[in-house]
């Protein structure tokens, strides 16, 4: 055989390489595309078992979450919990809420300095301070929910009581009252429904009631829940007259919440007054430049503006101590 045709395929093509060649099925270009085409194959069945055993902890991971917490906190395709452990000491805005807070503050204090000085120039840099007005909204929703919250706590308290009342267990008593604040609270996602719902689905899963009591505290930050897990875990752990504790408990809360819910009351209209007062001053001025614009026009000049900036700052002060006043802490 030529030294030379031994560089040449079967089909008379040279070779990349040299090097002998055999012929037939056992030769070393068979060889090679079979070693190849099995190593291929080894390493998708490599990847195919790294993907399904990627899968089956996934799936594992998120039946224990939902066997635990159940179906309102099972994380969704993006890996984050559709509905998770809500911290209620924190609020976040949507987007559309934060652009609506935005653009209705800055409008107001857009419209309010307009009033004072009818200065476009000013009236659009003094309209930046409404852009605070999405941090205020949020403290207001976030107050707002505590408030909710701590009603719906008053309701459950008082269902709790009665079944404990009736002879039932104290894991039955709370397993009872998540039927009862359904009744109450049609809307599904109430707060504390979907908080009890939490406690029923750790109760299933054999975890004791205080832990749950403590996480549900621990996010809530209210001084009255707090207090109420912290005396039931001293019991528990101390052996004490459980049901007759839990009574006296929920009894002296449940007081308390009333008192705190009457003072609220009492304040609203007071409330509703001091938004009253912190209005007219602004409708005032808009009146008599409507009115009287003669009589107005010194005002938008020369010393004018001095007066008028004065005359704002003493009502943004008074502003400022009307809301402490009416920011009563229960």
């Amino acid at each position: 055989m030529n030294p030379k045709d031994s560089n040449l395929w079967r089909d008379g093509k040279e070779r990349p390489h040299g090097g002998p060649v055999k012929s037939g099925p056992g030769g070393y270009r068979g060889t090679a595309v079979r070693a190849k085409a099995a190593a291929g194959q080894a390493g998708a069945r490599a990847k195919a078992g790294k993907s399904k055993a990627a899968a089956a902890s996934a799936a594992k991971r998120w039946m224990q979450r939902l066997a635990k917490y159940g179906p309102e906190s099972a994380p969704d395709g993006n890996g984050s919990s559709a509905n998770s452990l809500v911290d209620y000491g924190e609020y976040r805005l949507s987007r559309r809420q934060f652009w609506e807070a935005a653009v209705v503050g800055y409008a107001a204090a857009f419209c309010a300095a307009y009033l004072f000085y009818h200065n476009l120039f000013v009236s659009l840099a003094l309209g930046c301070a409404g852009l605070a007005a999405p941090k205020l909204y949020r403290k207001r929703l976030l107050r707002n929910r505590q408030e909710r919250l701590k009603l719906q706590f008053k309701e459950a308290l008082y269902s709790i009581t009665s079944s404990l009342a009736a002879g039932r267990s104290v894991e039955n008593a709370f397993m009872s009252a998540l039927e009862d604040l359904k009744l109450l609270y049609p809307d599904p996602r109430t707060e504390l429904i979907l908080e009890f719902q939490i406690i029923r689905n750790r109760l299933v899963n054999s975890e004791p009631l205080e832990y749950a009591l403590r996480s549900l505290a621990s996010r809530a930050r209210i001084d009255d829940l707090t207090q109420f897990a912290d005396v039931f875990a001293a019991c528990k752990r101390s052996g004490g007259d459980l049901i007759e504790v839990m009574k006296r408990s929920s009894q002296t809360i449940g007081e308390k919440l009333d008192i705190q819910q009457e003072i609220a009351v009492m304040v609203a209209q007071k409330r509703f007054e001091a938004r009253i007062m912190m209005a007219v001053p602004f409708v005032f001025l808009g009146f008599l430049h409507m009115a009287a614009p003669d009589y107005m026009a010194p005002l938008y000049g020369g010393a004018g503006y001095v007066l008028l900036t004065v005359v704002l700052g003493v009502l943004l002060v008074c502003f400022r101590i009307i809301f402490k006043i009416m920011d009563i802490r229960m």
